[in-house]
């Protein structure tokens, strides 16, 4: 009986799932429409659709003719949802990621439903901003990338270098991958490869010095108001010091924190960050020396990867939840006992965050105490995720070697078991 229910409950549990995807994607899309006048995807009609319009109506396009804050493989969506005009451009942008995320889904479900609806859920939690950002077509990529990690290693890393080029933060998974598994041939010419391909194409677009100027753009950047380090200052303006404040710095199209110590500040994160970085490594090396288990010491490290770029940055904005999803999902898939918690607390900050933005983030912006509260108990777990994975290097076990008795003699060898 259980046998003959099973294809039906199989077609059911895939009838439900693609109902879920429809109704959290639609949702989100008409939120992206709505919103006001915290435009959840202003980013997307208010800043790519002016590059892209800007190229077509002046001949100069970011990345390649100047300098830009992306690596160039976010350009090719941005001029994706632009071949109709600028009328359907947030719309298309919308069908694209909702394209990706499809596949993407497909391949998770195949892995387990239950890590596809948390992908769901989580996505549903941060809100519109998880699809209204170029880091929502970075995401299906990852995500891809981690489920191939152990079949196609050479495959993965060429799905996660496409991902990096589109936004940094994919090459923390990468660069796991090269700290933790023992063979890093494939994953390092595949990589390698990508890039040079991705780069020979720009060059090719007319691209000289500005491939890389992302990197420059994003040292230069000074303390953003959703991120950690933001939130003494932060609280000391919702407190009424009228020495603190926030600003929009229209260079960089983003809200900052001005005040005293700021810049100072500023320049110290990156070293911080560097550090942060460097004691996951020491950790994961220690780890492979206690021989544990590589696929877990691989998932801990990107998400501690992660969480680095996240609690340690001058730079924080709401899609950035997005970056917990892959490395998540590869942990839940390798030790989903472990990853439990984390799994969680993602879940928490994502709904928090969707709290901030698009909802109240005016109380961010002239600061506001519950605000700021909701911010900071969002801000702690983005901390405490970090500190959980270099807890849990220090403490992942050995894994258990196969015993195999030995003979006390030859008889014995021949004698059956």
């Amino acid at each position: 009986m259980s046998d003959a229910r099973r294809p039906a409950s199989s077609v059911l549990d895939w009838a439900a799932l693609a109902v879920g995807f429809l109704a959290v994607h639609v949702v989100l899309g008409v939120l992206c429409f709505v919103i006001a006048p915290n435009q959840p995807a202003g980013d997307v009609t208010g800043v790519y659709r002016f590059w892209i319009d800007y190229w077509h109506t002046a001949g100069v396009l970011v990345g390649i003719d100047t300098a830009w804050v992306y690596p160039i493989g976010a350009l090719p969506p941005m001029i994706l949802a632009g071949v109709l005009g600028d009328g359907p451009y947030l719309l298309l942008w919308l069908v694209l990621v909702a394209v990706l995320d499809a596949v993407a889904l497909v391949l998770v479900a195949r892995r387990g439903r239950g890590l596809a609806w948390w992908w769901l859920l989580c996505t549903a939690l941060i809100g519109p901003v998880a699809v209204a950002r170029i880091d929502g077509v970075a995401l299906p990529f990852a995500v891809v990338g981690v489920l191939l990690l152990a079949e196609r290693p050479g495959v993965a890393a060429v799905l996660l270098t496409v991902a990096a080029w589109v936004k940094v933060w994919p090459a923390a998974i990468v660069a796991a991958v090269l700290i933790v598994r023992r063979r890093i041939a494939s994953t390092i010419s595949a990589a390698a490869l990508t890039s040079a391909v991705i780069i020979g194409l720009a060059l090719l677009a007319g691209a000289r010095g500005t491939v890389f100027s992302f990197v420059s753009e994003q040292a230069s950047r000074g303390i953003q108001v959703e991120s950690p380090v933001a939130l003494p200052w932060l609280w000391s303006a919702a407190l009424g010091d009228q020495g603190v404040g926030v600003y929009y710095d229209t260079d960089i199209l983003t809200f900052q924190i001005r005040g005293t110590g700021v810049q100072a500040v500023a320049a110290v994160m990156t070293p911080v960050l560097v550090i942060g970085v460097l004691v996951l490594v020491l950790l994961a090396l220690l780890a492979r020396l206690r021989r544990a288990a590589d696929e877990e010491v691989l998932a801990v490290t990107a998400l501690g990867f992660v969480s680095a770029l996240i609690a340690l940055n001058k730079v924080g904005s709401p899609q950035y939840l997005t970056w917990y999803v892959a490395p998540v999902l590869l942990g839940l898939l390798v030790a989903p006992r472990r990853f439990r918690l984390p799994a969680v607390l993602v879940l928490v900050a994502a709904g928090l965050t969707q709290l901030i933005y698009p909802w109240y983030y005016g109380g961010v912006t002239a600061p506001d105490p519950v605000v700021i509260g909701v911010l900071t108990a969002r801000n702690a777990i983005e901390v405490a995720l970090f500190v959980w994975c270099l807890v849990v290097l220090r403490t992942v076990p050995p894994e258990p070697r196969l015993r195999t008795a030995t003979p006390r003699s030859a008889e014995d060898a021949r004698e059956p078991a």
